[in-house]
Parts: C-alpha cells; structure tokens; sequence
C-alpha cells in the first residue's frame, strides 16, 4: 500500500516534469516579491534574482535525471 502511495509522487513524463516546473517558478516569484516588500532597493532585487535562478537550476536537473531515465 505504500508503495502505491509512493508511486504517486514519481514523475514520469516530460508534462508532469514541465507541471511540476511551473508550479516551482510560481512559488519562486511570488517568494521573491515578498523580499522585494521586505528589503526594497538593490539588496531586494538580488534576493528576487536568486530564487528563479534556483527553479532553472532545479529544473534542469528534474529534466536531465527524466532523459536518463529514458536513455538508461
């Protein structure tokens, strides 16, 4: 049974990956003008430049690891 339940959290296709993406770069931005509210000017603007630079990172590695997945 919980193995079943452990299935659901796998992704296993390029839509899902892409699904799982979107929903990262939302909370990423939305994370990132909550510290443009809390640190206005340039520091506020460094801290929202890094959180999309951790989704591109982040995706590009769930897209990496489905394509050896695939491969392999």
């Amino acid at each position: 049974m919980l193995t079943r339940l452990a299935r659901l959290f796998v992704i296993k296709t390029k839509f899902e990956a892409f699904l799982v993406i979107y929903g990262l770069a939302l909370g990423a931005t939305h994370r990132g003008v909550q510290y443009l509210q809390q640190y206005p000017g340039t520091g506020g603007w460094l801290l929202f430049a890094c959180c999309p630079i951790a989704v591109f990172m982040a995706g590009g590695r769930i897209l990496d690891s489905l394509e050896r997945e695939y491969a392999g």
